[in-house]
C-alpha cells in the first residue's frame, strides 16, 4: 500500500498540470427548402479569429464573420434540391477545416407530413394513428428515408421533447387536475346538483344552447379555460336536453379563442401586442403597439361572424350540413354520439357516478368551478404584476401574466376546493374521493396523447419550414390592398397545416408588417397616412383572424381537440360538423370584409351586411335543407 502512494501522488500532479487546448472546427447544415436561406452552424475552439471562408458545392462563397452562436446565413443562393457539399476554413493560419451535408428539399415536400395527417384523420376517424404517421412520415423526409432511424427520432426529437416544453407541460397538468375535479364534482353529486337547479329554467333545448353560448361568451379571458369550463360545466344539461355532442363541442370551440381574440384584455394579448411591437420597434415605426391591437378588432371579421352564427343558429333553431344531422339524431333517437363514435374523453364511467345517497347540491360542483374562474384571473394578476410598477394598468399588467402559472394554480385550487366539499359534508371518504380524481384523470388520457402529437407534429412543420414556404408561394407583384385578404388566406392555411393559431401569428406577423410597410411606401402612401394606416390595420388583423379561422378548420388543433375533449365529443365528428360553418364564416370575412374594406368600404358598413347575410343564409340554408326546428 506504501507504494502505491507515491505513484498515485505523482498520477494526480501530472492531471492537474495544464494543457493547451487543440484548435477545434464543426459545421452543421439543417435541412432546407428550394429558395429559402441556408443556415450553417458553426463552432470555433481555441482559434483567435472568428472569420471563416464557406464553400457550397462549387460556389466560393468568401469569408465571413461568425456571430455570437456562431451562425450564417446565405440568402438567394439559387441551390436545387438534392445534397450539397459544404467546406468551412478557418482564416487565421491554423488550416481548420469542417465539412458538412447539406440536404435541399423541394418546397411541396413540406406541407406532406401535415396533409398527411390531416387526410389520414379525415378518413380513418383515427386521429392517433394519423398523427403519428404524420409525425414518423416528416421524421422519414427529415432522415433520408431511413425507417429505422425515422421511427427513433419519432420519439426522442420530437415526442418527448413535446413534453419537455414547460408551457405545454402546463397545459397537460392543467387539463389533467381539471378532469380530476370533474371527476370529484360528479362523485360528489354537484354536477348532477347543476342540472336539478337549472332544470325549470333550461326547459327547451334552444334554451340549453343559448345558456352555454352566454357562459362561453363571459368565460372570455382564455380560451383553453374557456372551453375546459364551459364543456364539462354545460355538458350534463345539454344531454338531459338531448343536444348532440358535436352541436356542445362547436358552441364550446367557437365562443374560445374568437371571443378571446375580441377582447382586449385576455391571455392573448400580451403575446399579439408583443408580435406586433418587435416589428414596429423593427421597422421604427411611431405606433403604439396596443392601439394598433385596439384599432385591428372591428377588422377580425372571421372571430366577430363565428360568435355571431352560433348565436343565430339557436335563435333560430336552424342548423345545416352535418351538424343538422347530428341534431336530429340526438333530438329523436336520444344519440347524444353517433353509434360508432369514439369520444376522447369518457365521462360515462360508473366509478364516477354519485350514489343514490349522496344529495344533489349544485354548490358542490360551483365553488370548485368558480375557484378555477376566480384563480385563473387572480393569478393572471399575480403573475403580471410581478416586476412592474405599482402604477401599471390592469392592460399592462395581464399583457405581462404568465397564463399557464395561473391556469395551473386554478386548477389545482378547484380540485382541492371539490374534494375538501366531498370530505368535509361526509359524502364521500378519503379512497372514494381519490379513485373519483383518477377516474377523472383517466378520462382526459386519449386527449393528452392526442396534445402531445399534435405539438409534436407542429415540430415536425418547424424542421421542414412549412409556414416558410407557404409565405413563399406569395411573394411576388402584389398591391397592398389585396394584401389583407391574401394575409387572411395565409394565415389560416398555416394554421391548418400546423394546427396552432399563435404558431400562425408568431410566424406571420413579423413578416406581414414589414411588406405592407414596403408595399404602401412604394405606392406612395406616407408613413402614418390614411391609406398607410388602413393597410396596416387591415393586414395586421388578417393574420390574427386568419390564424383562428385555420385553427378552427384543423383536426390536429390544440384548441379543437380540447374543444372535443371537454364536450365528450368524438373528435372527427366535432371538426366535420364545424367545418362547413367555419368555411362559410370563413369566405364571408374575406367576401364582405377583408377586400372590401381594403379597397375603402367603411369596416361599420362591412359588419352590417355580414350580420344580415349570417342570418339570411342561416334562415335560407335551413328551409333549402328542408329542415324545420332542431330544437324545442
Amino acid at each position: 500500500m506504501r507504494t502505491k502512494l507515491p505513484l498515485l501522488v505523482l498520477v494526480l500532479f501530472l492531471t492537474a498540470i495544464p494543457c493547451d487546448a487543440e484548435p477545434q472546427l464543426s459545421v452543421s447544415a439543417p435541412t432546407t427548402l428550394t429558395g429559402l436561406p441556408v443556415e450553417l452552424a458553426v463552432s470555433l475552439q481555441e482559434v483567435d479569429s472568428q472569420r471563416v471562408s464557406v464553400r457550397v458545392g462549387d460556389r466560393d462563397l468568401g469569408e465571413h464573420d461568425l456571430n455570437e452562436d456562431g451562425a450564417l446565413s446565405f440568402e438567394d443562393l439559387d441551390l436545387g434540391s438534392g445534397t450539397h457539399r459544404v467546406i468551412v476554413r478557418t482564416s487565421d493560419g491554423s488550416a481548420l477545416e469542417a465539412e458538412a451535408a447539406l440536404r435541399i428539399l423541394p418546397g411541396w415536400i413540406s406541407v406532406v407530413p401535415p396533409l398527411l395527417a390531416i387526410v389520414l384523420a379525415l378518413i380513418t376517424k383515427d386521429v392517433l394513428v394519423a398523427l403519428f404517421l404524420g409525425i414518423f412520415g416528416g421524421c422519414l423526409i427529415l432522415f433520408e428515408w431511413n425507417p429505422v432511424i425515422s421511427l427513433a427520432r419519432t420519439i426522442d426529437q420530437y415526442i418527448v421533447p413535446a413534453l419537455a416544453n414547460t408551457n405545454q407541460a402546463s397545459i397537460l397538468i392543467f387539463t389533467l387536475l381539471l378532469g380530476g375535479m370533474v371527476g370529484l364534482i360528479t362523485k360528489n353529486g354537484g354536477t348532477h346538483g347543476i342540472v336539478e337547479y337549472l332544470k325549470p329554467y333550461a326547459t327547451t333545448r334552444r334554451r340549453g344552447q343559448l345558456a352555454t353560448y352566454v357562459l362561453g361568451i363571459m368565460v372570455f379571458f382564455d380560451d383553453y379555460a374557456n372551453a375546459l369550463i364551459v364543456g364539462p360545466t354545460m355538458r350534463p344539461i345539454t344531454d338531459k336536453l338531448r343536444i348532440s355532442r358535436e352541436k356542445l363541442a362547436y358552441i364550446v370551440d367557437s365562443t374560445a379563442a374568437p371571443m378571446v381574440s375580441l377582447v382586449p384584455i385576455s391571455t392573448w394579448v400580451g403575446f399579439e401586442i408583443g408580435l406586433i411591437g418587435a416589428a414596429f420597434t423593427q421597422l421604427e415605426l411611431p405606433f403604439d403597439p396596443y392601439s394598433m391591437f385596439v384599432a385591428t378588432i372591428p377588422y377580425r371579421f372571421y372571430s366577430i361572424f363565428a360568435v355571431l352564427l352560433v348565436g343565430v343558429l339557436i335563435v333560430t333553431r336552424l342548423d345545416f350540413g352535418p351538424m343538422r344531422r347530428a341534431e336530429e339524431r340526438a333530438k329523436a333517437h336520444g344519440l347524444l354520439l353517433a353509434e360508432d363514435a369514439a369520444p376522447i374523453a369518457d365521462y360515462s364511467s360508473h366509478d364516477v357516478e354519485p350514489g343514490a345517497e349522496i344529495p344533489k347540491r349544485p354548490i358542490n360542483a360551483l365553488l370548485p368551478i368558480l375557484t378555477v374562474v376566480g384563480i385563473t384571473i387572480l393569478g393572471l394578476y399575480v403573475s403580471g404584476a410581478s416586476g412592474l410598477p405599482e402604477s401599471a394598468s390592469f392592460r399592462e399588467i395581464l399583457a405581462n401574466a404568465d397564463s399557464y402559472k395561473a391556469l395551473l394554480w386554478a386548477s389545482m385550487s378547484g380540485m382541492l376546493v371539490a374534494m375538501g366539499l366531498a370530505l368535509g359534508q361526509r359524502l364521500l371518504t378519503i379512497r372514494e374521493s381519490t379513485d373519483a380524481m383518477m377516474a377523472g384523470f383517466k378520462s382526459m388520457f386519449m386527449a393528452l396523447v392526442m396534445l402531445i402529437l399534435a405539438w409534436s407534429l407542429s415540430s415536425i412543420c418547424t424542421s421542414l419550414h412549412t409556414a416558410d414556404y407557404l409565405v413563399g408561394l406569395t411573394q411576388g407583384n402584389l398591391g397592398p390592398a389585396w394584401l389583407p385578404a391574401l394575409t387572411f388566406v395565409l394565415a389560416a392555411a398555416t394554421a391548418f397545416s400546423t394546427g396552432s393559431s399563435w404558431g400562425a401569428m408568431g410566424i406571420l406577423e413579423p413578416l406581414i408588417i414589414p411588406i405592407c410597410h414596403s408595399l404602401s411606401l412604394t405606392e406612395g402612401h406616407a408613413v402614418g397616412s390614411e391609406p398607410y394606416m388602413l393597410y396596416m390595420t387591415t393586414s395586421i388583423a388578417g393574420v390574427l383572424a386568419g390564424s383562428i379561422w385555420g385553427d378552427h378548420c384543423s383536426p390536429i388543433s390544440d384548441t379543437t381537440i380540447l374543444s372535443s375533449m371537454a364536450s365528450g365529443s368524438d373528435h372527427i365528428a366535432h371538426v366535420r360538423t364545424q367545418l362547413p360553418y367555419a368555411l362559410s364564416v370563413g369566405l364571408l370575412g374575406i367576401l364582405i370584409g377583408s377586400i372590401p374594406t381594403a379597397f375603402g368600404m367603411p369596416v361599420g358598413l362591412s359588419l352590417v351586411l355580414g350580420i344580415v347575410i349570417v342570418i339570411g343564409g342561416v334562415i335560407g340554408l335551413g328551409r333549402w335543407s328542408g329542415q324545420g326546428s332542431t330544437t324545442s
